[in-house]
């Protein structure tokens, strides 16, 4: 394992692949661990550790920094030890008179079939089709997490987690059939070493049943699920369980935190099986923890760092009690200054300057509250880019919130409710905009957003989370006040409102607000809300109405530029063809029609009016075609990943079908790849053979008309087939969390 010193530059990249291959030439390496923790000691007054699973939270990382002085956020090496093995947590659990999943350890090269097969007996389990959780001892709460039926198949998903390498110990579990899963984040509000769990909102998480091109797959809270933008999966804050219930998980959540000795905070997971719990045995289990009226709570994960992606659940959970993502993060970190005497009189210092900086900034805020020029960010929509923009528009909306000078209203463009979205008056009348709180953006997929504000304006459930959050809020107060550097809480959690889009416009007008257009496609690129913001007077960024409606529609696009070609720019042939056209022709004579016209043997299609990446697909046969045809016919959300005659990932397709396709030579780039392995054998690097002639770019552009600069580019480097895979798409590669 190697340490690099990295730039922010670097480190606001997607992946860390995005940086790996160029550290030895841009970042500082330490030629050991311990020269890099000396490095540390000597320029740093504190480390938040964030390395998720091995040697972060097994302890590794915190007894690096312990060994060499360095203070650092967080729970210690040996309690990290202890309650990152979830086997031995489950052990410890059961021994302190909670309620645990019954399971059965496996380890590398010991496995007894008979053993196995003998302890689903003892439970009950039917040995030949039992259902069972197969999962890591030692790694993230959702890596390497499988479903398996009967004992055999349970042995072999755990010899498959040893071939990977993820464990050399793996724990099989009883499959709470009928089980409600939830997470909780706890912080740690005490002094010095004294510490003093509070447990936030818990948030349960609704997991629906695949119904696509995943239906093979079990409803477990996998990492596809947890990290990508996906419909199986919905988030409720509070849970939708009895208080009584919400109530245990709270004082379990603080008594596990309490009895593991963790610090600062962290986040745990858990099931509420309602009643009567039949997953579990009867025995012995009426005086153990968690047991309510309603049914039984069990906790399975110790999440010593808790995931920290900007809708994560530490920023959902906190940003219901009055917590910013800043605000959070300062909390923890000056938590974790008051444990350390060394670093107290630094901490009082940043207190008093904090406070003082803030008494000025409320002073100017006052002074100058009429003053702030108001934005508003519209993201969402209905478009097969609708994920990708929530994420963009909750990025700007974060970031402008830096500014002291501008007051930030995030907004959500919901669903079109079945009309056309590329229909103006259409649009004005039946699209809704809803303004939302700062708690409902954190979320995954626009749809959530858009069902949490439904859910948040209902009135039992504004009743329940009212109540529950004052309570929370009061428990924080009253142990933050003691704190001289508790700044207070920052945010309000407010309802949404709905608008119809004309009136958000005439809202817009009338608060003399700009507007950020961070909507992909459909209206939000072809001219549509462009064109009614001008209409109105509302200043909006980027192109106005007919640079949009011409950079949408890609025939047109490639019109608009076809004379520059004398200065080196140039455009692919094309041919354009009605979709109807394509349902009812020959697909035969239609391929070679195609292959004659453009003179290639491998054809590119997309719609002619969608994003950059919707619908677009390699075709190399008669066959192809044929299955895209039928995706169309079908309207298909997207097609399945290796449908096609050559591997490739999901495609995203568009819905409704498009009116008419663009057919265009398929332009072969140069692969590029990241090696795992550089020169010397220590850090990855790009590797390019350069056997064609060209390479994939993606270049931005910013600035005003007649005057725009070009950004540096990015080339685009795929792990396999010809178009971005989901993965690649939202830029998360699975093997690194």
């Amino acid at each position: 394992m190697n340490a690099f010193a990295i730039s922010p530059a670097q480190l606001y990249s997607n992946t860390p692949s995005d940086f790996d291959f160029k550290l030895e030439s841009l970042a500082q390496e330490f030629s050991t661990l311990s020269e890099f923790a000396e490095h540390l000691a000597a320029n740093v007054d504190i480390v938040f550790p964030v390395i998720h699973g091995k040697f972060g939270e097994d302890g590794g990382i915190q007894e690096l920094l312990e060994k060499a002085n360095v203070p650092f956020v967080g729970t210690p090496s040996n309690e990290c030890l202890r309650a990152f093995d979830k086997h031995n947590a489950s052990l410890e659990l059961d021994a302190q008179g909670f309620l645990t999943v019954p399971n059965f350890l496996v380890e590398k090269d010991k496995l007894a079939k008979s053993q196995l097969e003998e302890w689903f007996g003892s439970i009950n389990l039917n040995k030949e089709n039992g259902k069972v959780i197969v999962k890591p001892t030692r790694a993230g709460s959702s890596i390497g997490v499988v479903v398996a039926y009967g004992a055999n198949e349970a042995a072999e998903k755990a010899e498959g987690i040893f071939s990977e390498g993820i464990d050399d110990k793996v724990i099989i579990e009883v499959f709470l059939e009928g089980g409600c899963e939830f997470t909780a984040i706890v912080l740690d509000v005490g002094t010095a070493n004294n510490s003093e769990p509070i447990v936030l909102l818990p948030t349960e998480v609704e997991l629906q049943s695949s119904i696509s091109s995943d239906i093979q797959e079990d409803t477990i809270f996998n990492y596809r699920r947890k990290y990508l933008p996906t419909q199986q999966v919905a988030y409720h804050t509070p849970p939708r369980f009895p208080a009584e219930v919400i109530d245990c998980i709270r004082k379990g959540v603080s008594l596990l935190f309490r009895h593991f000795g963790l610090r600062d905070f962290a986040r745990i997971d858990g099931w509420f099986l309602p009643s009567p719990a039949t997953s579990l045995p009867s025995s012995e289990n009426g005086v153990k923890f968690g047991n309510t009226e309603y049914g039984a709570v069990l906790f399975t994960d110790i999440n010593l760092i808790s995931g920290m992606e900007q809708t994560s659940f530490l920023f959902q959970q906190a940003s219901k009690v009055g917590f910013s993502h800043s605000r959070i993060l300062r909390t923890i970190v000056q938590r974790a200054c008051s444990r350390f005497p060394s670093l107290v009189s630094s901490n009082n210092a940043w207190t008093a300057l904090s406070r003082k900086m803030q008494s000025a900034k409320q002073a100017e805020i006052i002074q100058n509250v009429t003053c702030k020029q108001k934005a508003f960010v519209i993201f969402g929509g209905d478009t097969s880019e609708r994920q990708v923009s929530l994420m963009s528009g909750t990025n700007v909306w974060l970031n402008l919130q830096g500014f002291d000078d501008l007051d930030v209203t995030p907004c959500l463009l919901a669903p079109s409710s079945g009309c056309s979205s590329h229909n103006q008056d259409l649009s004005k009348s039946s699209r809704d905009v809803w303004t939302l709180p700062y708690s409902l953006v954190l979320r995954h997929t626009t749809e959530e957003v858009h069902a949490a504000c439904f859910e948040a304006i209902e009135p039992e459930r504004v009743e329940i989370t009212s109540r529950l959050r004052d309570q929370v809020m009061k428990e924080l107060q009253q142990a933050l006040s003691k704190q001289d550097w508790f700044a207070g809480f920052d945010i309000t959690d407010e309802q949404p409102i709905k608008y119809s889009l004309q009136q958000w416009i005439d809202y817009v007008k009338e608060a003399k607000a700009v507007v950020f257009i961070a909507v992909h496609g459909g209206i939000g690129e072809d001219g549509t809300i462009q064109s009614l913001l001008e209409s109105a007077g509302v200043p909006y960024t980027g192109p106005g109405p007919i640079a949009s409606r011409t950079c949408m529609d890609k025939v047109a696009t490639s019109l608009a530029v076809d004379h520059l070609a004398s200065y080196g720019i140039h455009t692919i042939p094309k041919d354009v063809r009605a979709t109807e056209e394509l349902l009812k022709s020959s697909l035969v004579d239609i391929w070679n029609d195609l292959k004659a016209k453009l003179q290639t043997e491998t054809v590119c299609v997309k719609p002619a009016c969608d994003g950059c990446s919707t619908g677009v697909a390699r075709l190399r046969c008669p066959e192809d075609l044929e299955v895209y045809a039928n995706a169309l016919r079908g309207k298909l959300p997207r097609l399945p990943a290796n449908c096609l005659s050559r591997a490739h990932g999901v495609i995203e397709m568009p819905v409704p079908p498009p009116e008419s396709l663009i057919f265009e030579p398929f332009i072969e780039t140069d692969e590029i790849i990241i090696s795992n392995k550089s020169r010397n054998d220590s850090t990855r690097h790009l590797v390019w053979k350069g056997e064609n002639e060209w390479l994939e770019v993606t270049v931005g552009v910013v600035g005003k008309r007649g005057e725009m600069h070009s950004l540096n580019p990015s080339i685009t480097v795929k792990e396999s087939g010809d178009i971005l895979s989901l993965e690649e798409k939202f830029q998360v590669e699975l093997e690194s969390t």
